[in-house]
């Protein structure tokens, strides 16, 4: 069974930082990562109603209806069948 999966050492520490070689400290591959997310709370209706109530901008709702006042300007019509395409003339080929 061959698989294109390369073999070898997963991890690389040549990239580290050294004393005194750079002021941008890069840390090993062992090195623990900071996690803020709680695996106990992440995936709560508590943690979502948060989320939501984090995320909507309560003063950015327009209230009393769904416009700003502005009356109906006539009725939706559909677009035609060639609105928006180039014309005839535009230097396109026509593909058909």
């Amino acid at each position: 069974m061959k698989t294109d999966i390369p073999e070898g050492d997963a991890k690389d520490n040549s990239y580290t930082s050294r004393t005194g070689q750079s002021h941008i400290p890069v840390q090993k591959d062992e090195m623990p990562v900071e996690d803020p997310i709680d695996p106990a709370t992440a995936d709560s209706d508590q943690m979502l109603e948060k989320d939501d109530a984090e995320a909507i901008d309560k003063s950015n709702i327009l209230r009393g209806g769904r416009t700003r006042g502005a009356k109906p300007d006539g009725s939706y019509a559909e677009p035609g069948d060639e609105e928006g395409l180039p014309g005839p003339d535009d230097g396109t080929s026509a593909v058909r």
